[in-house]
């Protein structure tokens, strides 16, 4: 038998407070991020580590490739002890690893001179590097910007570069912390799927973090992770069924996997450990009794839908299940509340055009010819592939970027008519970056929340009022107040930033990609955040999101972007209605959706398009309910 890729025995890791850098995660009095960890990773196999922020799947993934070293107990790579200083060299090559943020790896001014990097250290002859690094960025999709600096690329376009550096190594084993992270849907799907062809066509071990549920789903196994031990371990069906277990530890299931469970609940005869969209239509399309061919007739029939029944025919347990699912929050399909005020506008775009670098071998168009309105007090989901023009367009919002041609109104005024209206729209507009914790730079919390205000010349009074209700809405107690914002969690410093730009009392609040990397409690603790703030405020949202199940279950409007242009602008219903147009475009529908136009393709005569697992469920079980029921 061959030896394991990965072995650890007993692993312990403990950051102590020698290691505290400011800015870090790590807590000055140190702590435990490992407990005990015993996990055996074979040659060739595919492990997904999940587990909430700060549950130690970083530190585990960094041992690998000896970023660190245990503080007792072993790992061993490849057969290789990585505490013995001379393996440190061949472990490095037989372990490559792609971090959650790229900017920490890209290096070189020109992209092929990034992939090239790691080959060139390795002594890869010329030749061969150079087909290295056409292979590398034509597998993650950037084969056109092999020319152009890293520095000019989108978030997304970065981290594929830097998937690509570590695959023109071509390792035995490669670790992905978060690789998709900034990822558009497509792109997301191209990069698992080059993933999966070096795990099933070259045997290459991969071990990947991640929060994507449906990614986990294509592994070979899963491992759960919390508080620095391992929770849960098996194949991925046994692992995604046990939901409740999952939420228990901050985590979700699969979609079609918490579908089918509350079907089966409900008293619906289909399999539960069902992981994706084709499964559960397939499990539909050959159910026995409640088939398509049998469903076909009851939908043309229009039979009368009807109060759930257990098998005995009297209301029991399916009943109380139904009403669960009715209780829950943000129901897709009802009307999404709005505190729109009239038909005001609150952001005008007018032949709006930008030019990155212009005059120069650099030059790039970003946008060209944006004609868009927001509403006052709506809710606006703002979508494209990675690098159409999303950042580029919301950061004119606030005159970060001054357009090469066109014009911005914010509240009806030219922003760039005069200083003073400039300075106005930058108080009155805030932005959240991709990564809010970047924003974070004070001693303490409040010290932080309060610096918008300071800087605004208002009175003591005033500013300590604003902190305490910017606080107060992204729900960081007082016993958090005098702490150092980097002692926080993930999600907690989020938070903080952005409540340190609600404190400006802005009247427009832009989010870029808010939630990337956060785990699924942290990312629906943040959106359910900004949606009480839209409703309670009253103030203009427009959200930035690769989440296409996000964006449908918060927003009211969406307007999705394409090569630096508008593709299309309308409702959620509207814009989602045509799943493949937004595919060409390097986007999707939700999940949801997309398992209901698979099933109408089959046949199925569905009359409405659900956003959520709870839509779903109860939609699917009026027309699952055994017949004559």
């Amino acid at each position: 038998m061959s030896k394991p890729m990965i072995e650890t025995n007993d692993l312990i890791f403990e950051y102590r407070a020698t290691s505290f850098e400011p800015g870090s995660n790590v807590q000055p009095d140190g702590f435990t991020a490992l407990n005990g960890v015993n996990i055996t990773v074979e040659q060739g196999e595919f492990v997904a580590v999940l587990g909430h922020n700060g549950s130690g799947k970083s530190t585990f993934a960094k041992h690998i490739n000896v970023l660190l070293r245990p503080s007792s107990g072993k790992v061993h790579v490849d057969g290789l002890d990585t505490a013995d200083d001379a393996n440190v060299w061949l472990i490095r090559q037989h372990a490559g690893m792609v971090f959650q943020n790229p900017d920490n790896q890209l290096i070189a001014t020109i992209v092929e001179d990034d992939v090239a990097f790691g080959p060139e250290n390795l002594c890869v002859e010329s030749e061969q590097i150079r087909q290295r690094v056409d292979w590398a960025l034509g597998a993650v999709d950037m084969a056109e910007a092999k020319r152009r600096p890293p520095h000019l690329l989108s978030g997304g376009q970065k981290q594929r570069i830097a998937i690509a550096g570590i695959l023109a190594m071509r390792p035995a084993c490669i670790v992905l912390d978060e690789p998709t992270a900034m990822l558009d849907p497509i792109g997301r799907r191209e990069v698992m799927r080059t993933i999966s062809r070096l795990n099933r066509e070259d045997g290459m071990t991969i071990v990947l973090i991640t929060h994507y549920m449906d990614e986990a789903a294509q592994a070979d196994r899963v491992i759960v992770m919390e508080k620095g031990s391992v929770m849960m371990d098996g194949a991925p069906a046994q692992v995604f069924t046990q939901i409740e277990r999952l939420r228990e530890l901050g985590l979700e299931a699969p979609q079609t996997t918490e579908v089918c469970s509350g079907l089966a609940k409900l008293g619906i005869p289909i399999d539960t450990d069902i992981l994706t969209i084709e499964e559960m239509v397939e499990a539909i399309d050959l159910s026995g009794n409640h088939g398509v061919s049998d469903l076909r007739g009851n939908f043309s029939q229009g039979k009368e839908l009807t109060t759930p029944r257990t098998r005995s025919g009297s209301l029991g347990e399916s009943d109380d299940e139904l009403r669960k699912i009715d209780r829950k929050d943000g129901i897709a399909g009802l009307p999404v509340r709005s505190n729109m005020q009239g038909q005001e506008t609150a952001i005008e775009c007018k032949g709006l055009g930008h030019t990155y670098s212009p005059g120069t071998p650099f030059a790039k168009r970003a946008l060209d010819n944006i004609t868009l309105s927001v509403e006052k007090g709506s809710f606006v989901g703002l979508i494209g592939h990675t690098g159409s023009g999303k950042s580029t367009l919301i950061q004119h919002f606030n005159a970060l970027l001054a357009p090469s041609e066109g014009t911005i109104l914010i509240n009806g005024r030219d922003i760039h008519a005069d200083k003073k209206i400039l300075r106005e729209t930058r108080q009155n507009v805030g932005l959240v970056f991709q990564y809010p914790e970047h924003q974070l730079f004070e001693v303490t919390v409040y010290k932080d929340v309060a610096f918008g205000p300071e800087n605004m010349g208002l009175p003591k009074d005033d500013v300590d009022a604003r902190v305490r209700k910017a606080l107060s809405l992204v729900n960081i107690g007082e016993e958090h107040f005098e702490k150092s914002p980097f002692e926080l969690s993930g999600g907690q410093k989020r938070r903080v930033a952005i409540a340190g730009v609600l404190a400006m009392q802005p009247s427009i609040l832009i989010l870029d990609e808010p939630t990337a990397g956060l785990d699924p409690r942290g990312r629906n603790t943040i959106l359910s955040t900004i949606k009480n703030m839209h409703d309670e405020l009253g103030i203009t949202v427009v959200l930035v999101s690769h989440s296409m199940e996000d964006i449908a279950k918060y927003v009211s409007k969406i307007i999705v972007m394409h090569d630096g242009t508008i593709f299309k602008q309308g409702t959620r219903e509207e814009v989602f209605a045509d799943a493949k147009a937004l595919e060409n475009i390097g986007l999707n529908a939700p999940a949801m959706s997309r398992l209901f136009q698979e099933l109408r393709a089959r046949g199925l005569d569905l009359p409405q398009t659900p956003f959520t697992t709870e839509d779903a469920t109860r939609i699917l079980y009026q027309y699952l309910k055994p017949l004559g029921d």
